[in-house]
């Protein structure tokens, strides 16, 4: 299941090859009479060193990354119609988010999950915010471990005291979504549970202070934003130091055969599973776009390592379908 796991140093990260266009036609080695013909020659291969240069800068990882951060899917779109667009759509499949996640993944995704939560190594006592959480699956599978520690190893009176001290914050844009959460906590027997709290909020624009949080979680919910940069800065923000940064996300598939496969259960399959179950085709439509347009495993941990996290890492999950992205606050 495990396909690849890939380091990200900052020290030594992996090298980008960028060869300068002008480089790719060597220019006569020195000056001498020529004929037309050669004028001309020489004329078309400056034509295209500027054309090369052009291209090159279009296609750079910075304008690449500047293009995802005003795209919805394949669509260009305003910065500002971004949000509100992306915002209809979790609107849209909130009630069924869960239950198409299980379609989708043929329920891989709780395996998913349940590895995000071990690599956090949660604690009782700490204080997490969960990012774009709303329907609380990556929440409720912190504090259980959470939970599962208190009962092994802490006495009663030190298991209440740590039942105050224990914060998971749930945080989402999305009112449609947190409504799912705090549906499904009360189902869980959560409902009055003090450890646990939602909060309407914006990942590019936390209500947390400085150094607040030991750990920090978004699965699924990155490649949504309008600045993933952003997003990033926020999070390295309000982590301690020493808090640890994971990223769950849906990734580029490194299997060339896999890959075909995918590609056409991506395009072909998965928008018509959204018609089926949740009456919504356009939605998954964008889902799988906004996948294609999410920054290469590479790319995101060179963001990742820009934003100050340190020993920042991926695991790539089935061929990297999915990835697990990690950094430390050091």
């Amino acid at each position: 299941m495990f396909i690849k796991h890939k380091i990200y140093n900052e020290n030594n990260g992996p090298k980008w090859n960028y060869q300068d266009p002008s480089q790719l036609l060597s220019p006569p080695s020195k000056f001498r009479p020529v004929s037309g013909e050669l004028v001309s020659a020489m004329a078309l291969r400056t034509v295209t060193r500027k054309l090369g240069s052009k291209l090159l800068s279009r296609f750079s990882p910075a304008s690449l990354l500047h293009s995802h951060a005003t795209s919805f899917g394949f669509k260009e779109v305003r910065e500002d119609e971004k949000s509100r667009m992306v915002g209809d759509v979790f609107s849209n499949v909130a009630s069924n988010y869960d239950l198409m996640n299980d379609v989708m993944s043929a329920g891989l995704h709780r395996l998913w999950k349940d590895r995000l939560v071990s690599k956090l190594n949660p604690f009782p006592g700490m204080k997490h915010l969960d990012v774009a959480g709303g329907t609380g699956d990556v929440a409720f599978r912190i504090l259980d471990s959470i939970n599962s520690i208190r009962r092994r190893a802490m006495q009663d009176v030190l298991e209440d005291d740590l039942q105050e001290e224990t914060k998971v914050y749930v945080s989402d844009i999305n009112p449609n979504m947190l409504n799912v959460g705090k549906k499904r906590a009360l189902e869980r027997g959560l409902g009055e549970d003090k450890s646990l709290l939602w909060v309407e909020g914006d990942a590019e624009a936390l209500n947390f202070g400085d150094n607040t949080m030991d750990g920090y979680t978004i699965a699924f919910g990155i490649r949504n934003v309008t600045h993933i940069e952003k997003v990033l800065s926020e999070a390295y923000r309000v982590l301690k130091h020493g808090g640890r940064f994971l990223c769950l996300e849906l990734s580029h598939v490194d299997v060339p055969v896999f890959k075909q496969f995918y590609d056409y259960y991506s395009f072909s399959i998965i928008p018509a599973l959204g018609e089926l179950v949740a009456g919504d085709r356009e939605s998954y439509q964008y889902l799988v776009e906004s996948i294609r347009r999410f920054p290469s495993q590479e790319t995101f941990a060179s963001m990742i390592a820009d934003a100050g996290f340190q020993k920042v890492e991926y695991e790539n999950l089935v061929g990297g379908v999915v990835a697990i992205h990690s950094g430390l606050k050091i």
